[in-house]
This record gives C-alpha cells, structure tokens and sequence, in this order.
C-alpha cells in the first residue's frame, strides 16, 4: 500500500473505554472480516493482488515507527499488533491452526481448515488473480480491505495523484460509509459467496456468533491518522453517520440473505438468522413454570417462537426517527411486517424480509446523504433509552448492540466537541456497567443493562 492514500480502516480509537475494548475482543478477535464485493470488479479487469509484502518497505508502511510525513507508515505494524483487536486481522490465518479450529473442521467434515475453502473466505485474503508475492498465511491482509493493488499500488503515492485516480484503478473507498459496510459485511456478517457464511452447523461445531457495528469496529482497525491531509483528500470521518449506514447496511444484508437460499438448511430454516439465546437457555422441569423469555413489543410472533436476530432492526429504528423521520414509519410497519410474516410460511417471510430490505436500503443511503449534527446523536441517545425503543432490548444481542451504540454516539459527541471529555468519562461509569450485563451470553442481565443504558442517556441528556 506504501504511501500517500493509505486509509486503513477506521478513526483515532481514543475515548473508546475498556468495556468496549473487553466486548469487542469477545464479538470478533478470531473472526476478522475481509471484503469481495468491491473487489469484484477490478479483479475482471486483470487486477492482481501483490500482496501485504508489497507495502512493506521502510520507505512505505513497513516501519517500526510512525513518523512519515505524509502517512504513518507503520500501519504494518499496526496491523500485526499481537495482542489487541487492532491486530485481528493479521492473525487471521494463524488462528486456523489453533485446536477449537481444527475441531470445528474435524466436526464438519472439512479436513485441514488451513486449506479448507468454507474457512478461508473470511480468514485469508479470499482474492484469486495472486501476483508471486501474495501468501494466504498472511490472513486478511492489506487488500482484502483496500481492493487488489496492481492497478495503483505504483502510482498510488506519487506526488499529485489524486484519490479518485486510485480508485478508478481498484482502490476501493473505504471513507465512503456504504462502501466500508459492505466490504467488512462480507465477513461480519455472510455474503452468498463461498466461505463466507457462518450457518448454524458451523456455529454448532464451535464457531463464535457473529456480531457487527460499523463505527466501533473500524475504530479498533484504526491504522491511521485522521490528518489533515486525509481531510483534504476524504473528508473528515462522521461516526454517527457510519454507525447509522452500519445497522441500515446489516440490516439489508440479513434480510437478503435471509430471503434467499441462504435461509433454509434441508427442511429446517437456517437458524443463523434467529436469535441464539431464545433458544439456548436453560431448561426447567418443577411444579410451576420458569419462564425463560421476555414479551417484545416491536415482535407480533406468538409465545414459544424463536425471533428473527433483531438487534440492528431495533438500532436502525431509533436512527431513522432523528436522521431520516420520514422514512421511520414505513421502517416500523415493515418490521412488524415481517415479524408477523415469520408466524406464517416461508413464502410470506420471504417476501416480507425483501420488503424491509428496501426500507432498510433507503435509509442507508438516506444517512450517507444526510448533513448530521450534534443534536441527532442526543436524539438518538433518547429514541435507545425511550418508551418504543428501549422495551424492545429483550434479548442478548440487542442488548450488547445498544451499549456499543451508546458508546459509539457518546464517543463522537466528544469527538465533536458537543461533550467535554471530562464528563464523558463520568457517563463511562454507567457504560461499563452496561458492558458488564452484556459482557457475554451467559451472564446476560436484561434488567441491568437497560437501567445502565437509562441512566446513562438520561446523563447524556442532561448535558445537551
């Protein structure tokens, strides 16, 4: 990648607290993402992947410090960081030679999940026109993210080439929200191409849930330094506006997936797309019932039905009434749409997820579009811990995705300037105990995490 375009994912992860940083390792250290789809295109037109050694020089990205005058350039170092999220990536491969992989391909039938290609779609960089430089072990490397280099990675720093010369050569443009999603979506979520679906065999045999959040995801990827001169070449990075087109664009991807043949596994549904935990709880056998699940109100299914993974649904809702108010309704009754439809058959389900895919869609593209402000992060911190928002984090994964959400809105308040950092770090205590009723699956305390998220917006709210 060496020189002036490098954007490696994401934005300065200060401000991030030690819950999210404790969440995050849990949700995705194992499981890196690493993007085809907008690779696709400058690969059919003979666009080869030259590999992470390509960007390595001194004089590029390879050095122990960051001191380049234009660049970092040690965003390779930055990138093979052994022990924090931000070095996921590169351990990417590495973690296919671990035992829990070598089990969980030995349950599947798959043999050596090093060459195993349901593996390597998200483990490696999944790229198939390969200069000689290019090695799998190196996991999801420079250009899994940033698109094969061969078209830019010789001209790609020269003085004076501009940014939309290296994408017109392959770049791929990660400052741009959607794009960003869809690429980290490949893997963080499941395309339909191959080794890129965790389905719930997979997840039986071993494999952790997948989980995603945009902004905060890309904060603990962060491998450069929002300058000025990726200002004037990007733009400076909108946290509120990635982590909205963030839920819109996995809500999309869920519901398409869903609609197609991804959402069935012989006669069953593909449980991948139902919420783990009203499932796997524990089961009681006594004189009066333990009811083990919570009533959802934004859900019209009937009692003892697995739900549809809402969690990014529930998020965009509370975005769509701040950015997009005009699209927010017709989001809710798809929704609820939807929901019902799961109640009836796979024709009518199908059909509704197709639906609110749309909606979806056009909020995605209405966030990316959108000239936010400070007051809508404050708005969509009320719409999270509201009357019609906050009764719908019932479940595990909502929960957790609403703590990063109000971590990541409360982040770029400051970022911002609309919060001083000193009352940030007042608010953190109320996060963290929010991080600690969601810390991981088993110990999830509903009650507790949404008094934490009340209290700590009703903070938020008192600064506004």
């Amino acid at each position: 990648m060496g020189g002036r375009d490098s954007n490696c994912m994401g934005r300065s992860a200060a401000g991030v607290v030690s819950g999210a940083l404790l969440l995050l390792v849990l949700l995705i250290c194992g499981l890196p993402g690493g993007g085809l789809a907008a690779a696709d295109a400058a690969q059919s037109a003979g666009r080869a992947s030259v590999g992470v050694a390509s960007c390595a020089g001194s004089t590029c990205h390879g050095r122990m410090e960051g001191d380049g005058k234009v660049v970092r350039q040690d965003e390779l170092m930055r990138w093979q960081e052994p022990s924090t999220p931000g070095g996921a990536h590169s351990r990417a491969f590495a973690v296919l030679s671990g035992t829990r992989s070598r089990q969980i391909a030995a349950t599947l039938g798959l043999g050596d999940p090093t060459a195993a290609r349901d593996c390597l779609g998200c483990h490696s960089t999944p790229l198939t026109d390969r200069g000689p430089r290019f090695l799998t072990q190196d996991g999801v490397g420079c250009e899994a993210c940033h698109g094969p280099a061969g078209g830019w990675i010789a001209s790609h720093y020269a003085v004076g080439v501009s940014h939309a010369a290296n994408v017109a050569a392959g770049m791929i443009p990660l400052e741009r929200p959607q794009v960003r999603a869809s690429v980290c979506l490949d893997c963080h979520f499941g395309s339909d191409r191959p080794g890129q679906f965790v389905t719930h065999r997979i997840m039986a045999a071993g494999h952790p849930r997948i989980s995603f959040e945009l902004d905060l995801f890309s904060s603990m990827q962060a491998h450069h330094d929002e300058d000025a001169d990726y200002a004037r070449r990007k733009g400076r990075t909108d946290s509120m506006r990635f982590w909205a087109v963030g839920q819109a664009m996995a809500v999309e991807r869920s519901l398409n997936l869903y609609a197609s043949g991804k959402g069935t596994d012989g006669s069953f549904p593909e449980f991948y797309f139902f919420d783990c935990q009203s499932c796997h709880r524990r089961i009681y056998d006594q004189a009066e019932r333990s009811k083990t699940w919570e009533a959802n109100p934004g859900r019209p299914i009937p009692a003892g039905m697995p739900p549809f993974n809402d969690e990014n649904m529930i998020l965009l809702s509370a975005a769509a009434r701040a950015i997009a108010p005009g699209l927010a309704g017709r989001f809710d009754a798809d929704s609820r749409a939807f929901h019902g439809a799961i109640a009836k058959d796979r024709q009518a389900a199908s059909a509704a997820a197709g639906k609110l895919a749309q909606s979806a869609g056009a909020l995605a593209t209405a966030f990316a579009a959108a000239r936010t402000n400070g007051d809508m992060a404050f708005a969509i911190v009320d719409e999270i811990a509201g009357a019609a928002i906050n009764p719908r984090f019932t479940d595990y994964q909502g929960s957790a995705q609403a703590v990063m959400a109000i971590d990541t809105l409360l982040n770029s308040m400051v970022k911002s300037g609309r919060v001083t950092i000193g009352a940030a770090a007042g608010i953190h205590a109320d996060v963290n105990r929010a991080y600690a009723a969601v810390r991981e699956p088993n110990s999830y305390r509903p009650v507790e995490a949404r008094a934490a998220l009340g209290s700590a917006a009703r903070s938020i709210g008192a600064l506004r």
